[in-house]
C-alpha cells in the first residue's frame, strides 16, 4: 500500500526568507562560501558588529581604530577584503571614508550578527 497524495512526504525546512528549497547553483555556492570564509574571522565580525550597530550605521576608519585598539592599516585589510566581497560600500568625503554595510546585503548581515 502506498502513500496517499500529501501523505508521508519528508518536509525540507527553507532558509529565512526564501520561498523553495531549491540546491544551490554551482555559482552561488561559490560566492557563498566565499563570504563565509570572509567573515569567519573574529576582527571582521566585529567590524560588521560595530558599523551596523553605529547611529548612523556608517563609520571611518579612525573610530573603528579607536574601538577596536587595532592599527589602521590593519583595519583597512579588513574593510578592504569586505568591500570587494561586496558586504560593504564606502563613500569618500573629504580625507575621510565612510564605510556601511550594503544595502543589499544589510538584512544577511543583521541575521548573521543576531
Amino acid at each position: 500500500m502506498g502513500p496517499s497524495a500529501g501523505q508521508d512526504r519528508v518536509r525540507r525546512p527553507t532558509p529565512a526568507g526564501s520561498s523553495a528549497s531549491e540546491p544551490l547553483t554551482r555559482p552561488a555556492a561559490e560566492a557563498l562560501a566565499k563570504t563565509l570564509r570572509l567573515v569567519a574571522d573574529p576582527t571582521r565580525l566585529q567590524l560588521l558588529s560595530m558599523i551596523n550597530g553605529s547611529p548612523d550605521r556608517e563609520v571611518t576608519v579612525g573610530e573603528l581604530t579607536q574601538h577596536l585598539g587595532l592599527r589602521q592599516p590593519t583595519i583597512s585589510h579588513h574593510l578592504r577584503l569586505m568591500y570587494e566581497d561586496g558586504l560593504l560600500d564606502r563613500d569618500q568625503r573629504g580625507r575621510q571614508v565612510w564605510y556601511s554595510i550594503a544595502e543589499d546585503r544589510r538584512d544577511a548581515v543583521a541575521d548573521l550578527l543576531r
